[in-house]
């Protein structure tokens, strides 16, 4: 069965692709409409994403949303991430505001988590959801090529999730946690309704 996700960021589909095709999950891309995430938690704006991609395509849809969490920042830019340093910003805009707005914070309140909340929203109206984090830190500086958004400036231990490869970043990340526990939880939807 075909799962289309319900993103236009090309690094999301690579990332989601890699983790769930060797779980046999066949991702299908398609053409959608771009939808307001106008939900409050990274779990509202998943399933907006993807009951709208489920209705526009028939087909069982797949979405996440998810961003960056600050203690120092109060939680921002939280559900805000990809807007945090405006509509058209581009991630080097988002981390230049990130770290000057941390830049009086010292290593040791520096701490922070990435969330990714996924959905999916089968036509039948049943939904499979799943949630993954991952603890870190902010640099002071952009370190690392590798990686999307705010990766360059997210420590976990002494390396960026730039400074990763695809599959190291994968085994830890809050995407590929929530894709595993998500693969797991579809295993078991799948086989409970037999679809």
């Amino acid at each position: 069965m075909d799962f289309v996700i319900a993103t236009h960021n090309n690094n999301k589909v690579r990332e989601f692709k890699r983790i769930l095709e060797p779980l046999s999950v066949n991702v299908a891309e398609a053409e959608l409409d771009e939808v307001e995430e106008t939900g409050s938690t990274f779990a509202e704006n998943a399933f907006l994403k993807a009951e709208a991609a489920c209705r526009q395509t028939g087909k069982p849809a797949v979405a996440d949303d998810s961003g960056l969490m600050v203690e120092a920042l109060g939680g921002a830019p939280g559900v805000f991430s990809a807007r945090y340093a405006g509509e058209n910003a581009a991630d080097a805009d988002r981390i230049a505001k990130l770290l000057e707005n941390l830049k009086s914070v010292p290593k040791s309140g520096r701490g922070a988590k990435f969330v990714c909340s996924i959905c999916c929203v089968f036509p039948d109206g049943s939904k499979v959801t799943a949630q993954g984090e991952c603890r870190g830190d902010i640099a002071f500086s952009a370190q690392g090529s590798g990686g999307f958004g705010y990766d360059p400036v997210f420590l976990v231990g002494e390396k960026t999730f730039a400074q990763l490869t695809p599959y190291e970043k994968d085994s830890i990340s809050h995407r590929g946690k929530a894709l595993r526990a998500f693969a797991a939880k579809l295993k078991s939807h799948i086989e409970n309704v037999n679809i």
